[in-house]
Order: structure tokens, then C-alpha cells, then sequence
């Protein structure tokens, strides 16, 4: 099989190189050693994005219609590859490009669409995802929050937590349970919820992963309009999993570990470790992980481009992405020692953002679980 790059494809890798050279500040790596949830980045990425959008590269995947460019998905691989392997300049602006367009292009109204598609094409727009809640975590489908129809309202009550990329957000992809009879998957609907409506409270969770990376939001009886709502009610359980399909492996985590790798094996070589073979053995077990995560998301791509629907390959890739990010944060620590845990040390930064992997668009656990259903068909007991 040819695994080379068309030389469009090489072209627009330089290219894009080049202007991220261009574009990034010198103290870039300063400013997102707290990762994209920072403040620091969801300012920065207002500008950024847009003169990404004026290249015609921010959405350049999405059909013509909705500001895309009729580009393969291969491009937009190419574009996640070299924003993460240099520390995500987009911000949350990643997830507005990679599901929560392509949910409201297959969900939503057309005033919906015209409404956010063409603000998120041009970069001007932050938004937050209200998934998980106390007590439920990455079991979407044990979520509480409630939303009563009023009218031309839904009243939303409860709460969700571990929410990142909340400052700055205008708004949620929020999951609320519609019928207060209903368990498990049925009566789920999807909001797109203004995140100034009256009765939203947002709370900072502190953590050591990065500055502001997760939040709580309580919703006391706040009023979303039900022109809000995405695809019919209670219904919202197709409209996410088919989001998150997309989700899973539109954020090429691995790019990021790739370069936190090679810092590492120079700072072996710096301590004349370079030829000890047992430090070998673990770049090298290292860098297999990190491969093997790029060649399965590129599956995943490459199934995409071919038009075919969603599969499991999707769950494959993130286990995959999650179990590199865990192979070259713990030798991080390993060579590095515990000063990779201190603030301003080269591999901290890595080393606690690394610590989201597993956790991160649902739990490696969630994540096996649905290879053994889906691709294996293995039985529940």
C-alpha cells in the first residue's frame, strides 16, 4: 500500500508550517503550557482562527455550502496533526470544526444552521459541551439533568461537571433528559444552549492539569429557547453518538506526544544515555505506541473519506491515542524524574495534560466496552 502524501497534500503541510512559524508567537510555548482550556489560548484563538478562516483552511473539509472547500478529510488530518504537535492554537475551537458543525450540518434547522455554521467557518465563536454530571461521569446515558418544556421554552434544571473550555463559551452542546420517565438512552435531547441565558452558574474546578480546565455548570430552572433544541426530542442519543464519532478521533493527540517523545530521547542523549539499551527499549516501545495511534486514527480517516458510516475503528483509535499519551508521559517521569511534575519543567506541561487521556471523550473502559459490543460482539456476561 502507498502511504505517501499526494503532493497537494506535502504542499499544504509546508505551507501550513510555515504559517504557524509566521503566526505563533516567541513565547508561544509559555502561553500554552496550560493547554487549549486556558485563558490564554481561547483569547488567542479568536484571531488565530479567523485568519486561518481567511486562508480558506479553518473548516476547508465541510461541504462548500456551510464555508467549507469540498476537501477531503485527509486535509483536515493534516490540519489537527500540525495544530496539536504544536500545542493546539485553536483552543476549543478544535471540537466547533471537528463534531459540533458536522452535528448541526446532519441535525440541525436550517435557521440553526445558518445561525452557527457560518460563525464557526470563521473562527469568532466559543463554545462548551454539557456531558457529564456528578455521579454519572463518562455513563452519558445515567445523565439527570431535566428539561421541562414551558411554552416556547425548555426549563432546564441540574447540573454537569468536568466541563472544559467553558470561559468564553457562548455556548453548550448540552444533553438534558426530556422525559422524566425515561431511562438509559431513550428521552435525551440535545440543546445548543446560549450560555448567557439566566439561570446558568459556571464554578472553576481546581486542577493540575492547566489553569481554568474545568469547570461545573448548574442550570436553576434556566430558559433555553426550544428553538434550540437539535433533532427531535428525545432523541438526542443518535445525534450524539454520532458527534462523538467524530470527536474521537478528530483531535490527533498523538502529534503532541510524537514531539514530547523526541524531547525526550534528546534529553537522554544529553545525559549520555543514548546507548543504554534498556532506554532504547523504551523509546523505541514509546514511539510504537505513538505509530500505532497514527496509523489507526488514519484508518478511521481514510474509512471517512471513503464515504463509509461510523464504526467502531472510532473506539480502536482513541484506545490506542490514549494508551500512547500514557506510554510517553510515564517515561517522561521515568527519565525525567519528579521534576517533570514541577511547573515550568520542559515535560510538565505534557506529563498533565497527558493525565486527561483516559478520561477524555469518554473513559478507556467506556471506550473497550464498545469494541467488544460493536466489533467483537461479544455478550454482556
Amino acid at each position: 500500500m502507498n502511504f505517501e502524501w499526494s503532493e497537494d497534500d506535502a504542499r499544504f503541510r509546508e505551507e501550513l508550517r510555515a504559517f504557524l512559524d509566521a503566526e505563533l508567537p516567541p513565547d508561544w510555548e509559555e502561553l500554552s503550557r496550560h493547554g487549549p482550556g486556558s485563558d490564554v489560548q481561547a483569547a488567542f484563538s479568536r484571531g488565530f482562527c479567523a485568519k486561518l478562516a481567511r486562508r480558506g483552511w479553518l473548516t476547508q473539509s465541510w461541504p462548500r455550502e456551510y464555508g467549507g472547500a469540498d476537501a477531503t478529510p485527509w486535509r483536515h488530518a493534516i490540519l489537527s496533526e500540525e495544530m496539536w504537535r504544536r500545542g493546539e492554537p485553536r483552543g476549543s475551537q478544535y471540537m466547533n470544526v471537528n463534531w459540533i458543525g458536522p452535528a448541526i450540518m446532519k441535525f440541525g434547522s436550517e435557521a440553526q444552521k445558518r445561525t452557527h455554521l457560518g460563525r464557526i467557518s470563521k473562527g469568532d465563536v466559543l463554545w462548551c459541551q454539557g456531558f457529564s454530571e456528578p455521579e454519572a461521569g463518562s455513563d452519558l446515558a445515567a445523565l439527570r439533568t431535566q428539561a421541562v418544556r414551558s411554552g416556547d421554552d425548555y426549563v432546564v434544571t441540574g447540573s454537569k461537571i468536568w466541563t472544559s473550555y467553558v470561559n468564553g463559551a457562548e455556548f453548550c452542546f448540552l444533553l438534558v433528559r426530556t422525559d422524566p420517565a425515561s431511562k438509559r438512552h431513550k428521552g435525551i435531547t440535545v440543546l445548543l444552549a446560549p450560555m448567557d441565558a439566566k439561570g446558568i452558574e459556571v464554578r472553576e474546578i481546581p486542577s493540575v492539569v492547566g489553569e481554568r480546565y474545568f469547570h461545573e455548570l448548574f442550570f436553576s430552572e434556566a430558559r433555553i429557547p426550544a428553538d434550540c433544541r437539535l433533532g427531535p426530542e428525545g432523541e438526542g442519543w443518535d445525534v450524539v453518538g454520532y458527534a462523538l464519532a467524530y470527536e474521537r478521533v478528530g483531535a490527533m493527540r498523538y502529534a503532541r506526544a510524537a514531539l514530547m517523545l523526541d524531547a525526550i530521547a534528546a534529553h537522554a542523549a544529553a545525559r549520555g544515555l543514548a546507548g543504554d539499551p534498556a532506554v532504547q527499549e523504551k523509546l523505541g516501545a514509546a514511539r510504537a505506541t505513538v505509530e500505532a495511534a497514527r496509523l489507526l486514527s488514519y484508518r478511521v480517516i481514510d474509512l471517512r473519506a471513503r464515504g463509509s458510516a461510523p464504526t467502531a475503528d472510532t473506539n480502536v483509535a482513541r484506545v490506542a491515542g490514549t494508551l500512547c499519551e500514557n506510554a510517553v508521559s510515564d517515561l517522561a517521569l521515568e527519565l525525567f524524574g519528579p521534576g517533570a511534575l514541577e511547573y515550568g519543567h520542559p515535560g510538565d506541561a505534557y506529563f498533565r495534560l497527558a493525565m486527561t487521556a483516559g478520561v477524555a471523550v469518554g473513559t478507556t473502559e467506556i471506550n473497550l466496552n464498545l469494541i467488544a459490543s460493536r466489533m467483537l460482539e461479544l455478550p454482556r456476561e
